[in-house]
């Protein structure tokens, strides 16, 4: 098996579809499988791990996500690759530049084409005050993966919206997590005394990009509403970047009981999601939601939005507690919830970890590479029947 996997975001981009895109590729080229990712131009890129594996095209950002940049693809050098690799199955991870080529490449050349659907679009539009695009944004997405052998999806919630839409051929690409970065074990004192965190306060973190899409307004209208015994022994901490970034700094760099700790990864991100007491999460519009397993794995309590991917990792009552979306009075009452019962939150510590460790990355890749391989039988079957009618 040849893969060709054309996507415009990957590593070093942060976010989760190019963190999970990088995992998939490390574990193909584990099993001796070529691979060639053709993906945007990046001014952190690692030529060290790009060598041999990464064929990288000037680049501009998103209008609606800027941290990914789309790339401007080169045809001519994309064939020239393609013709050498010869690849026996092509993926196509993101529907915009890159993902158009090798589209268009796979239906020239009759080979298998499979595509991964990870960003509910639509669902932004409104926060960025375009919802007119929507319907042409559907008509666009809905014959780019027309023709595809499989459409691979996050979650269940994922795959329902997209059968709604009458999308065919739809499967199940789950997401792993790694438990032994992400573990309960800390110092939590120790953590918490580098970012200035009182460590007597009850720690109500976030981790996720700052942006209107991810409920920010209720994660603050939710702090604010806390009664004010509570409120005074809680402490809010954001982790991430973003769009807001600027405007929360300004807004609330003065507030004793806020911290905005920018973009974190690795272990120092690690150690602060089990440092922490809740992980409020209000964001309606996951397609699986990364750091929520990040914070299960963690052991700390996730109080998510009952949509999307959230609510399928989230056992309400269990391993979290799920609430309405945009419904603050709601998210306040779970955060409350859960301060005031310290046995509620060890047992939904102990719960979401033993939830994540059956979530691994080995058993999820398995079986992708078992669905690309029944793809390219299932192409290789129909070519040869068509040859014998045609003979």
């Amino acid at each position: 098996m040849r893969v060709a996997l054309f996507t415009d975001t990957y590593l070093p981009d942060v976010n989760g579809v190019a963190k999970t895109l990088g995992r998939w590729v490390e574990f193909l080229n584990s099993k001796g499988i070529s691979c060639k990712v053709f993906a945007p131009s990046h001014e952190m890129t690692d030529m060290a791990i790009d060598q041999n594996i990464v064929e990288r095209f000037h680049s501009i950002p998103f209008l609606l996500y800027p941290e990914v940049r789309l790339g401007i693809p080169n045809p001519l050098h994309i064939k020239k690759t393609l013709k050498e690799l010869n690849p026996t199955i092509i993926h196509v991870a993101t529907p915009f530049n890159m993902g158009l080529m090798g589209h268009r490449y796979a239906k020239k050349h009759n080979i298998p084409l499979v595509a991964s659907y990870h960003t509910h679009f639509d669902q932004y539009l409104s926060y960025y005050k375009i919802p007119w695009i929507e319907n042409i944004y559907w008509r666009y997405i809905t014959w780019f993966h027309q023709d595809c052998e499989k459409i691979y999806v996050p979650s269940h919630s994922t795959k329902e919206y997209l059968e709604k839409r009458d999308f065919k051929h739809l499967e199940i690409w789950s997401r792993g997590i790694d438990t032994h970065q992400f573990q309960p074990e800390v110092d939590k004192e120790d953590v918490l005394g580098r970012y200035d965190i009182p460590t007597d306060k009850f720690v109500i973190l976030f981790v996720g990009r700052l942006a209107p899409e991810k409920g920010i307004h209720v994660l603050f209208e939710t702090f604010n509403r806390l009664s004010p015994e509570i409120r005074k022994k809680s402490h809010l901490v954001l982790v991430g970047d973003g769009p807001l970034h600027k405007d929360l700094v300004d807004e609330y760099s003065g507030v004793e009981d806020i911290s905005l700790l920018g973009f974190m990864k690795g272990k120092e991100l690690s150690e602060l999601f089990a440092a922490a007491d809740v992980f409020l999460f209000p964001s309606a519009t996951e397609t699986f939601g990364n750091v929520v397993l990040e914070s299960m794995a963690s052991g700390t309590p996730v109080v998510g939005a009952a949509a999307g991917g959230v609510k399928d990792n989230i056992l309400h009552q269990k391993t979290g507690l799920l609430c309405e979306p945009e419904n603050v009075d709601e998210f306040t009452e779970a955060v409350e919830l859960l301060f005031r019962n310290p046995q509620m939150r060890e047992q939904m510590s102990k719960d979401a970890r033993a939830y994540s460790l059956e979530q691994t990355w080995e058993s999820i890749f398995e079986r992708l590479l078992a669905s690309y391989e029944s793809v390219t039988k299932s192409k290789s079957n129909s070519v040869d029947v068509l040859d014998i009618h045609a003979n």
